[in-house]
Parts: structure tokens; sequence; C-alpha cells
């Protein structure tokens, strides 16, 4: 469509040099001259037309903007719900008897069989999935005192653009809360929630492309009434249930205990999303410190076409696809956006 436009004014542009040039000839008669003042203001009338057009088709859900992603043309979901675990590889989860819920949802997904994270250690990989960037971070250093960042991001670009974003963090004590660490787990005596795998925090405040810390929530505030949900929601369980601690990474007891957490919290969820137009999005952060870092990553919902899909993946690519799915223009990194997945 935008191609056609260009096209078309580039066609008008040329028509008008050409009167220019045969009027300095002499040689443009007067129904010439007429029919010519007919047709070019006709001709930018149907470029205004064909714009007009399009940006119909991007507010409605079923056209996308920005570079790479005119591809994806399904009506877009009422709410995306996206779940990062932790430390694990592909082969660890897929097929572990430590996992049924996983596997359960495997069997009815999208999966992703070549996905990858961007590196180690995990703080990189949790900014690159939320904007499309590792902001210059290479560690798991808290970033309290560099930001906010101002770059842009997926809950900055969504709220400019009409939808809506929240942040839900297990154990993160208060609405806002903006401190590194909280909370001692009794099985580990290691912190359950760290800032680290909450990346929304490090663009809370009021400057450009941040948004107010109401929108950073402790698990607890996830509503049970899912219709009230926003339209991307990131969820991160803490550090006992998300296989980051419980256990060494790869045994059963981490496995299985964030399994049964993600079937707890988030079963119904998942259930109520297949007839809901709701989109449910489940990955790691990386893998269990492999430099091919090798981890799951599985869609679920109405739009999903159920399967394996082969094509090598990164957060990279999960954040544009994020984006098109919305109609926003692309921010990040250069990947390819999602796109033989969907019905």
């Amino acid at each position: 469509m935008e191609n056609a436009v260009i096209l078309l004014l580039t066609i008008v542009e040329a028509m008008v040099n050409f009167r220019i040039s045969l009027e300095s000839l002499g040689t443009f008669s007067k129904h010439k001259r007429l029919a010519m003042k007919r047709i070019i203001p006709a001709l930018f009338l149907l470029g205004i037309i064909f714009i007009s057009c399009r940006k119909a088709f991007v507010n409605s859900g079923y056209l996308t903007t920005g570079p790479s992603l005119d591809s994806i043309t399904f009506s877009r979901p009422d709410h995306t719900v996206i779940v990062v675990e932790e430390n694990h590889g592909y082969d660890q989860i897929v097929g572990s008897a430590s996992a049924p819920f996983i596997n359960q949802l495997i069997k009815r997904g999208a999966l992703f069989t070549n996905s990858h994270g961007i590196g180690h250690p995990s703080q990189p990989n949790y900014l690159a999935l939320f904007s499309g960037n590792i902001q210059g971070v290479k560690n798991d250093n808290c970033l309290k005192g560099q930001t906010p960042f101002t770059t842009p991001n997926l809950a900055a670009s969504l709220l400019q653009n009409g939808f809506t974003f929240k942040g839900f963090a297990e154990t993160m004590p208060s609405i806002g809360y903006a401190d590194c660490q909280y909370k001692i787990s009794a099985l580990t005596n290691s912190y359950l929630y760290a800032r680290k795998h909450a990346p929304w925090v490090n663009w809370s405040g009021v400057g450009k492309n941040n948004f107010p810390d109401s929108l950073s929530l402790p698990m607890s505030q996830f509503p049970d009434d899912y219709n009230k949900l926003p339209s991307l929601s990131f969820v991160i369980p803490d550090m006992d249930n998300d296989m980051h601690n419980s256990g060494k990474p790869g045994t059963a007891a981490s496995i299985k205990k964030a399994d049964d957490w993600l079937k707890n919290k988030l079963g119904d969820y998942i259930s109520w999303a297949q007839q809901h137009n709701s989109l449910f999005i489940l990955t790691f952060d990386e893998d269990d410190f492999t430099k091919r870092n090798h981890i799951l990553t599985l869609f679920t919902g109405p739009m999903v076409k159920p399967g394996n899909y082969p094509e090598k993946i990164n957060h990279y690519n999960l954040y544009n696809t994020i984006q098109a799915i919305y109609g926003l223009s692309t921010t990040g990194q250069n990947s390819t956006v999602i796109r033989d997945v969907w019905n």
C-alpha cells in the first residue's frame, strides 16, 4: 500500500515536471493544459485516499507499520502476557517429567525449537526483550543509580499509541518498588525479588520514554478478572519459582517448583486466553551458561497455529514481534518478526 502511494506521487511529480518542460517550449496547447489541471488534483486525491485507507487498516489491527512488519495481518490480541523463567536450557525442559504443565502447553502451542538467549548473565536478556537493546549492560549489577533510561521500550511505545502496560513481579513488596532486592528465601538464603529480572523498573520516571511507577506491581495485583488485563503484561516469578534458586539448574526440584507455580498462578488465565483472544508467551532469559544459549520459547492462544517452528529466534525477535502485533514501528535491533505461527 505505502509503495503504491509513493509510486503514485512519483508519477504526479513526473507529470508536473513534464508539463513545465512543455510549457517552457511553448508546445503545450490550451486543451492539454486544461486536461492536466484536472488530472493532477485527481491523482493527489487518490494518494490521500490510499494513505487514509492504510491508516484505517493499521488502526483496526489488520495491518502493521514499520520495517519488516507488514506480514502480520491477524486481528491483534486483546491481551498479551509474557512470563520469563530462569537459567534452563531447552533440553532440560522439553520432555521433562518434572515439567508436565509446560509440556502440556507445548502440545497445544507453537514451540520454537531454535530459540536462544542474547547472552549471559541474566539482566541483558531481560533488557533486550523489553527494549530491543541491552542498553550497554553486560552484567547483573543493580541499575538503580543509572536509571531511568530514556530509550524506546515496549511499555512506552504501547502507551504512546493508546495501548496499556503493566509489569507484575512476585515478592515485589509494593507498587513502584525501586530497590535492588527484597526478602531472603527460607529455601536458599538468597534474595527472592531481584530488580535485574524486572526490566520495566529501569524506565519508571517522568522523562522521555518513561512511565509512572504505578505500572510496576506486585504479582498479587494480577487481576482475577482477566478482561481487566492490560494490552501487554510482563510476569516475573520470584527466584524460588523461576527455576533460579530452587535446587541446582536442571534438577527435578528446580523445574517442578516453577512448573507448579505456573500452573497454579496462571493456569486458569492460560485456559481462559484460548477462548478470549489473548496471547500467552513463555520464554527463558538464558540457558545454564552454555555458549549455544538454547532456550524454550512457546506461544499459545487462539491466534496461534500449534506445532514446532525451527526458525532461529532470540529476544530481539520477540521484541520486534510484540511491536508488530500492536502496529508499532520497530525501535530495537534489526531482527526479523515472527510471522509463520499465526492463524
